[in-house]
């Protein structure tokens, strides 16, 4: 074979496998919270599915500094479809109010894809704790101001912000300390480091089965099937519902077709039932949209929470 047939041979070999190769692109999947947490559970199961339907994803995690280390690093990204954010409330609208100057702007860098999953947020303690749910937590606190410290995946988020309003209503305080997300700070809270933590039940599960958590207060008008005999807030006389919610989100500029290409393969994922089952058994909810239903339950979240998040009159963090 001459060198000339060799080289036009291998030409056609490339684009022959071309589609093949453009198909095993990867899409980074950046989670703003450290690994073993809910969202990051959650985010790997649906990364395992969405393998299995001929994408090639991984995932990513970057915590810290309430999701603006993620979220930074997704908006600088090529607008090309393959880094995709977990955004939710925090990254997409309450981290403005929080801090004095983010290197992202909320609602220019990004653009929707879907949502994927939610659940409401709760309370866990110890049960060495000398209180076993909100009622007496609040009446514990009130006899001794200052003794409960409070975790949270972060200053942004909701398993954050909803346990401050509830704290305010009833006239109390605990001190907050923020982690890098969910798993640091349960190991925090196992190790007697802090008392109580705002979170959801994907990551304490397992914990709170073992006997070595208990939950105080579910955020939502019903219990939750995972922990039956765990009481919601309004069962004990407070009228407080706080739903987290996860979202895909990618680079402003990414093209339509890459939108929704991610938005189908996503939302077929997440409409099968046995990936519902798998969900729903470490505490998610999966739920999708179009981006446009997305767009707009951002902003009817935002307009619901800015104006509580303002009116506490937080301290902005730099």
């Amino acid at each position: 074979m001459s060198f000339r047939k060799f080289v036009m041979g291998l030409a056609l070999g490339v684009c022959a496998f071309g589609p093949a190769l453009a198909q095993q692109q990867v899409t980074r999947i950046v989670v703003p919270f450290a690994a073993g947490g809910g969202t990051d559970q959650y985010c790997r199961i649906l990364a395992q599915e969405l393998n299995k339907h001929g994408m090639n994803v991984i995932i990513d995690n970057k915590p810290g500094a309430s999701g603006i280390i993620a979220a930074d690093y997704v908006a600088r990204s090529k607008p090309d479809g393959q880094t995709v954010l977990v955004s939710s409330l925090g990254t997409l609208a309450n981290n403005s109010v929080l801090y004095d100057k983010l290197p992202y702007d909320p609602q220019k860098d990004f653009a929707p894809v879907t949502q994927i999953a939610y659940q409401p947020a709760i309370i866990v303690g110890r049960t060495d704790l000398p209180y076993k749910n909100i009622k007496e937590m609040v009446e514990y606190a009130k006899k001794n101001p200052g003794k409960i410290n409070r975790g949270s995946p972060g200053a942004a988020i909701l398993t954050n912000l909803a346990p401050m309003v509830f704290e305010k209503s009833v006239g109390i305080t605990a001190t907050h300390i923020p982690f890098n997300g969910d798993a640091p700070a349960l190991q925090a809270l196992l190790g007697d480091q802090i008392d109580i933590h705002g979170t959801s039940i994907t990551g304490s599960l397992p914990y709170i089965k073992s006997g070595k958590l208990r939950v105080l207060g579910v955020m939502d008008s019903k219990r939750l099937p995972q922990v039956p005999d765990a009481p919601t807030f309004k069962e004990q006389g407070y009228d407080l519902e706080a739903t987290l919610w996860y979202s895909f989100s990618v680079p402003t500029g990414t093209p339509k077709e890459a939108i929704d290409r991610l938005n189908k393969a996503v939302n077929q994922v997440i409409a099968d039932p046995e990936f519902v089952t798998r969900a729903r058994a470490i505490g998610m909810e999966p739920k999708g949209s179009t981006p446009e239903e997305l767009s707009k339950f951002v902003k009817a979240e935002s307009d619901r929470w800015l104006p509580v998040l303002q009116s506490l009159n937080l301290p902005k963090q730099h």
